[in-house]
C-alpha cells in the first residue's frame, strides 16, 4: 500500500469514528479506539483540521467540522429520495420502538452494502448487534440479503441455499435475519423503490429476536410505511 493511500485510509478511519453516540473524541480515547500510536493519530486529526473536516474545540478533544455540511448537503442534493426516505425512517422508529434503518448498495467490482441512516427514537430495551456499523455484512443482514437478492448478486459468504432464499426474497419483497449477525439480534427489511419500480434503498428494522414474535405486525407496518414513500418517489407497481 503506497503512502498517501494509507494515509487518506487513515484519516477516514478516523471520520468514521464519530457518530451520533461519539459526537467528541479526545485524543487519548479516539488513539484507544482505533489502535493507532497517538503521533500517528495527532497527524491525521491535525491534517482533517487543517482542511475543515474537524474541529479542534479544547485542548486534545475533536469534534466533526462545518466543512462536512457543505458536502452533506451536496449529497443529499443529488439524491432526491434521501429526505423523505429519513423521515418515513424516522417515523417509523418512533412507532415501533426499534432501531431503524437506510441501507443502500454500493455497486462496482465489489459491492458493499452501506448503512446510511440510523433512528433509535423511542427505541424500548438495550442496543442490538451492528447498529454503529457502516458496512452491513450481505449474507447476514436483512438490508443485505434484500439488496443483494434483488440485484441478482451473491454474498462471497452466501449459504448453499442462498439461491432459493434470495428468490424466496424477491418472491415476498422482504428479507428476514435470525440470529445470523449475532444471536439475540434479528432484523427485517424491504425495499424502497422509484420510478419505474427501480430499487433505491432498504428500509428495515433490527430487534431483540424476542421481538420476532410480533414479525407480522411489524412487517405490515414495515411494508406500509415503505408503499407510502415508494408511491411519492413515482412507484405505481403492486
Amino acid at each position: 500500500m503506497t503512502r498517501t493511500r494509507s494515509t487518506v485510509e487513515g484519516a477516514v478511519g478516523v471520520l468514521e469514528a464519530f457518530d451520533a453516540d461519539h459526537a467528541e473524541w479526545t485524543l487519548s480515547a479516539l488513539a484507544a479506539h482505533l489502535g493507532l500510536a497517538t503521533s500517528t493519530l495527532h497527524e491525521h486529526l491535525q491534517t482533517l483540521c487543517g482542511c475543515g473536516l474537524l474541529l479542534q474545540v479544547g485542548r486534545g478533544r475533536y469534534q466533526l467540522g462545518w466543512r462536512l455540511l457543505k458536502l452533506s448537503s451536496a449529497l443529499y442534493g443529488s439524491v432526491p429520495w434521501y429526505a423523505p426516505a429519513h423521515d418515513a425512517m424516522t417515523a417509523l422508529a418512533r412507532g415501533t420502538h426499534l432501531l431503524a434503518f437506510l441501507a443502500v448498495l454500493q455497486a462496482g467490482p465489489s459491492p458493499r452494502v452501506l448503512c446510511v441512516a440510523r433512528s433509535v427514537q423511542g427505541r424500548e430495551g438495550g442496543a442490538v448487534a451492528g447498529e454503529t456499523q457502516f458496512v452491513l455484512p450481505p449474507h447476514a443482514s436483512a438490508s443485505g440479503k434484500l439488496l443483494f437478492a434483488l440485484h441478482g448478486l451473491t454474498p462471497d459468504t452466501a449459504p448453499a441455499d442462498w439461491p432459493q432464499e434470495a428468490q424466496a426474497i424477491r418472491r415476498s419483497g422482504h428479507a428476514l435475519a435470525r440470529d445470523e449477525w449475532e444471536v439475540g439480534t434479528s432484523g427485517m427489511a424491504v425495499p424502497l423503490r422509484g420510478e419505474g419500480g427501480a430499487v433505491l434503498a432498504a428500509l428495515g428494522l433490527s430487534f431483540p429476536t424476542g421481538r420476532l414474535r410480533g414479525r407480522e405486525a411489524l412487517l405490515r407496518r414495515l411494508t406500509g410505511v415503505a408503499a407510502e414513500v415508494s408511491w411519492g418517489l413515482g412507484h405505481r407497481g403492486s
